[in-house]
C-alpha cells in the first residue's frame, strides 16, 4: 500500500504488518503502538511515522509497505540527465517518478512525495547540498523506507564505496545505461520486499 495518506486504520496496519487487526488494536492498547481514537468512536487511526517507529523497533519486516508504483525521486542539477530518467523511468518501468534540481526543492519532495527510493547526485549545488538531503532522509521516521542511491560521474569506484557508511545504499557512476539505473533501484527496494 503506497501511503498516500498519513493516518492509517487499525485494518490497514494489520495488513502491512500481517497480523489480526485485534492484534493491533492490543498493541494500541497497550501504548506500545502509538495513535489517536476518533472522537464520539471507538475506532483507532495509526499515524505512518508511528507505525514506521513501532515496526522498526520491533524488527516487523517492511513486506507489506512496498505495493502499488515504485516511487522515485530523482535529484540532480544537470536539467538534462532528470528530464531524460524521469521519461524513462516513468514510461519503461511504470514508476512514479518526480524531480529536483537543488537542494532546498529535494527537501521539499522528500516530505511531501516520500519516495521509496532517492536518486542523488553527490555533486549536487555545493557538493553539501547532497549530504544534507542524505541527512535529512536518515532523520526523518516518515522516510525510513526510503533508499538513497548515490549517482557520480567525478568518484572512483572505491570512493563511491565508501558512500555507503554516509547513509547511501548503493551508487551509480555516470555515464549509466538505463538498464543499471532500473537494476540499482530493484536491487534496493528488493531488501525492503
Amino acid at each position: 500500500m503506497p501511503f498516500d495518506k498519513d493516518v492509517l486504520t487499525t485494518g490497514e496496519v494489520a495488513k502491512i504488518c500481517q497480523v489480526a487487526p485485534r492484534t493491533v488494536s492490543k498493541w494500541f492498547d497497550s501504548g506500545a503502538l502509538k495513535g489517536y481514537r476518533i472522537p464520539g468512536s471507538k475506532d483507532r487511526r495509526i499515524p505512518v511515522a508511528q507505525l514506521m517507529k513501532f515496526m522498526k523497533a520491533h524488527g516487523i519486516p517492511f513486506d507489506g509497505i512496498m505495493s502499488g508504483r515504485t516511487r522515485v525521486l530523482v535529484v540532480d542539477d544537470e536539467r538534462e540527465v532528470v528530464d531524460v530518467l524521469q521519461k524513462v523511468l516513468t514510461e519503461q518501468a511504470n514508476y512514479e517518478v518526480r524531480v529536483a534540481t537543488n537542494g532546498f526543492a529535494a527537501g521539499i519532495e522528500c516530505e511531501r512525495f516520500k519516495p521509496h527510493v532517492l536518486l542523488l547526485d553527490v555533486h549536487l549545488g555545493n557538493d553539501q547540498d547532497a549530504k544534507e538531503v542524505a541527512k535529512l532522509v536518515r532523520t526523518e521516521d516518515e522516510l525510513a523506507i526510503t533508499k538513497i542511491i548515490a549517482m557520480s560521474g567525478k568518484l572512483s569506484d572505491p570512493q563511491l564505496q565508501g558512500l555507503r557508511g554516509n547513509g547511501f545504499d548503493a551508487f551509480l557512476k555516470k555515464p549509466f545505461q538505463v538498464r543499471q539505473v532500473v537494476e540499482s533501484i530493484e536491487n534496493v527496494t528488493s531488501l525492503v520486499h
